[in-house]
């Protein structure tokens, strides 16, 4: 029986993925080992790595000392909301620019991919003003109305994919008499559906672990999110590391559940990013 021989640079591939797979899983592995102990044995010194003994009530205990329950509520609608949103507003976006031949809308959309350059901290203030303005502060439409209405990822995943398709379904349609609506909704929307999926869980899972928006535009408790949620745990002068451990294993449940049974589809929405036109 024939054995494959393995390339040395495969073999060096492989071991350099192995050490960044251990590298990245080490935080989760000390979190979800950290949420078992008390803190005397999360500040021993040397450190621990097994809990001895398996604190288990860390877990019940974090549960009744904030309201999860209404917090995981308001991040998992807010998070549906947005995703719904963005997944129309993206596919539309994107089957303009990448169908329909309009003045300009090579310019427009590298403005639009534009951007994505500039960072978040640069909007804050004046999406903050707005949101005041409106008298939206401290109420779950300041996180989905900036959120669902752009998102210029979202536009460039969704051109890029449509832009694959062949423009003979276009044509046949349009010979039939279908006019553009028709022509998106029961030609386009259909055959994009693997992209569509892919992006609608990156949005939902930036949605669940958003943290910095939810703190400067959310003042009351029962509007929470879940991240936000988690910093309560946070004191002036101490942090109780045990229920906070434990209260971050809760929170990423759904994100864990999510990329176990949609991996493939985030792997699939990566790869069509790099698509040419």
């Amino acid at each position: 029986m024939n054995s494959k021989k393995i390339k040395p640079s495969t073999l060096l591939l492989y071991i350099a993925l192995s050490l960044g797979a251990v590298i990245m899983v080490l935080p989760f592995l000390w979190t979800a080992l950290s949420s078992l102990k008390n803190m005397g044995q999360i500040f021993s010194v040397p450190p621990t790595i097994l809990p001895n003994p398996i604190v288990w009530k860390n877990y019940p205990e974090s549960l009744a000392a904030l309201p999860f329950g209404r917090a995981y509520f308001n991040s998992f609608y807010i998070a549906a909301i947005v995703v719904v949103v963005q997944l129309l507003t993206a596919s539309m976006a994107g089957y303009a620019f990448a169908k329909l031949k309009f003045k300009g809308h090579n310019v427009i959309f590298v403005l639009f991919l534009a951007t994505m350059m500039i960072p978040s901290q640069v909007t804050m203030i004046p999406l903050f003003i707005i949101m005041k303005n409106l008298k939206l502060i401290g109420t779950h439409w300041s996180l989905i109305l900036p959120a669902s209405l752009f998102n210029a990822f979202g536009v460039f995943l969704m051109r890029q994919f449509t832009a694959s398709l062949p423009d003979e379904l276009e044509e046949a349609a349009i010979i039939d008499g279908a006019s553009v609506p028709q022509i998106f909704f029961k030609i386009i929307m259909p055959l994009i559906k693997p992209s569509m999926a892919a992006f609608g869980i990156f949005v939902f899972l930036g949605q669940w672990n958003n943290f910095m928006y939810p703190l400067i535009f959310l003042n009351k408790t029962e509007t929470f999110t879940v991240p936000l949620l988690l910093n309560f745990f946070k004191g002036t002068y101490a942090t109780d590391y045990p229920l906070l451990m434990a209260g971050t294993m809760i929170s990423i449940v759904p994100v864990l559940v999510v990329y176990i049974f949609f991996q493939k589809q985030i792997i699939q929405g990566i790869a069509i990013t790099g698509m040419k036109n």
